[in-house]
């Protein structure tokens, strides 16, 4: 079973949204959560997310390296060279959990497509190669294609992705 931890601001809409699951479903499986008295720090149930802590994998950011680190049971497995956001659309820091995968995206999205648990936000491929290891991108988090291949089809969802500056 997965928890999402509420954030200043959030409402059950947004984390639904976030976790790209419909509000119903959010607030049947939280029967004793009252949808209009969310506090930060409380523990919401995400339906449908393994629990994180039987996922051998996890995935660190850095913001400021343009490096995605990739390790298993706590080792550094590989390091992925990353475009990330630029100034006016940064890539937002924080914990995260991938929440779906889309093979062949299309368009600026190269050939894999890896949602984050924050809406529009994402691991993806490029149809650039010469934007990785910039800060070029709308906010998400770009990949050369086969690297985000490779990534996608080890780390499975439910991978916990940690963002950091």
């Amino acid at each position: 079973m997965f928890f999402h931890s509420v954030q200043q601001g959030e409402t059950l809409s947004s984390i639904a949204a976030d976790y790209r699951i419909s509000l119903s479903h959010l607030i049947q499986a939280n029967p004793t959560i009252n949808p209009n008295q969310l506090f930060v720090g409380q523990s919401i149930v995400i339906p449908g997310l393994p629990n994180p802590n039987t996922i051998p994998y996890e995935i660190h950011v850095s913001l400021s390296q343009h490096q995605l680190t990739l390790l298993h049971n706590g080792s550094v497995v590989k390091i992925y060279p990353i475009a990330v956001g630029k100034m006016l659309t940064q890539t937002p820091t924080g914990n995260f959990v991938i929440v779906n995968k889309a093979p062949n995206p299309g368009g600026p999205f190269g050939t894999m497509w890896m949602s984050l648990s924050k809406l529009h936000y994402g691991i993806h491929g490029t149809n650039d190669p010469s934007s990785i290891g910039k800060s070029v991108s709308h906010g998400c988090i770009r990949m050369h294609n086969k690297d985000v291949e490779e990534l996608a089809a080890t780390v499975p969802i439910g991978t916990r992705v940690r963002i950091e500056p």
